[in-house]
Formats: C-alpha cells, structure tokens, sequence
C-alpha cells in the first residue's frame, strides 16, 4: 500500500502528465489515502477532467474536490445564452430522449430537470452540458422512470461484475430492495469502484445504486 507521501506525487505526476488541465492550479493533499483537491479553474469541463484523472491513480481511497471555478474572460457568457447552448447540445446528443429534459440556468450554474429511463441517459445529459462555454457548475437532478425489477436481479449484476473482469468481483455483496441495489465490500481501486457502480447501474428496474464499497 503507498504511503500518503507516495499517493501525493503520483496524483500531481498523473495530473501534470495529462495535457487536459493544468496542474499548476490544482493543489493537492493526502491524508490515510484520502485525497483533497483545492484551487480554481478556468472552466467546468477542466474541473470535471481533473477529477476523472485522480480517480484513475492507483491507491486513490477517496476524493474531496475543493475546487471551484473561476470563469476567464473570454469564457465569460449571459445565462440565456449558456441555456440556449444547453437545450441545443441536449436536443442533437443521440443518447438523450428528445423530450422531458428542463434546463435552468442561474450564475452559469446548469441545473438539468426531468425523469429518462436509464442511468447512462441522465449521464450522457451531464456530459453534454458540463464542457459548455460559461458553465460553472452542473446540477444533474434528472430521476430514472420506475419499471419493474427482475426477482433475479442481484444474480444479474454479479453476473455482470465478474463479465467486467473485477478481481474483487467475488468480495462485492450485492443486496436488491425494490429499485435499489446497495454494493458492499472491498476493492483495490478507485476505478473497479466506478465500474462495480456502473453494472449496477445498467441493471433494469434499478432506479438508486447506493455504492458502499471500500477502496483498500
């Protein structure tokens, strides 16, 4: 396991590799595995890509992004303007229904409204509006439709966990109530963590994944 010491340098290595952000705004601090991010950013999109590369480094137990957004001139742009280009990126985004997606724009925070039917749509709506010029912030409070779930449901998401390859897949308890899948137990990093809540996820009839999962 790497010591606080280590984890740090291979976050800042991670992050100054990646031509994506910039580095030199991100401070970075570690503490039993638990990394904290703190500085400013010129855009939402450069936020959103910094937390992608953290979560990737290996020892990563948890993340606490302090980290706000500090628009550049160039990138500054009205609310009216920013739900415009919202409501656009939504409308031509082939994953996202057509109908029943609310955009509110308030300070060039983005807040998405309405109700999909699977997790990867309401995702996939996020992802379409976070890189917009003028964005600060995206609230993603789109719901999941409720539809029936299957009685071996919990079988299935195993099933799909050891389909992913997880090498931890047989220490994940999977647990069903109604629409809601909890995860519990161990894994060894960050993204088997994201991948475990993702098959969880693609399950039909779960609309809540609650992941408990440890990253040791």
């Amino acid at each position: 396991m790497k010591t606080d010491a280590e984890l740090k340098t291979d976050v800042t290595h991670e992050l100054e590799w990646d031509p994506s952000v910039n580095a030199t705004n991100v401070g970075v601090a570690v503490k039993n595995g638990v990394v904290t991010l703190t500085g400013h950013l010129e855009t939402h999109a450069e936020k959103y890509a910094v937390e992608r590369i953290v979560q990737r480094v290996q020892g990563v137990q948890a993340l606490a992004v302090e980290l706000d957004v500090k628009l550049a001139p160039g990138h500054k742009r009205s609310d009216s303007e920013i739900a415009e280009a919202a409501e656009g990126a939504l409308k031509w985004h082939s994953e996202i229904p057509k109908d029943g997606i609310l955009v509110r724009v308030k300070k060039g925070w983005v807040t998405l409204k309405g109700e999909v039917d699977w997790d990867f749509q309401r995702r996939a709506a996020a992802r379409a509006v976070q890189s917009l010029i003028g964005v600060v912030g995206v609230a993603n409070n789109i719901t999941l439709k409720v539809h029936a779930t299957p009685a071996d449901i919990s079988i299935r998401i195993r099933e799909a966990l050891e389909r992913h390859a997880l090498d931890e897949s047989k220490r994940i308890e999977v647990a069903v109530s109604g629409s809601k899948a909890v995860l519990r137990g161990t894994v060894h990093s960050w993204a088997e963590r994201l991948a475990a809540q993702g098959a969880a996820w693609a399950a039909p009839g779960i609309a809540s994944v609650q992941n408990e999962l440890r990253v040791v």
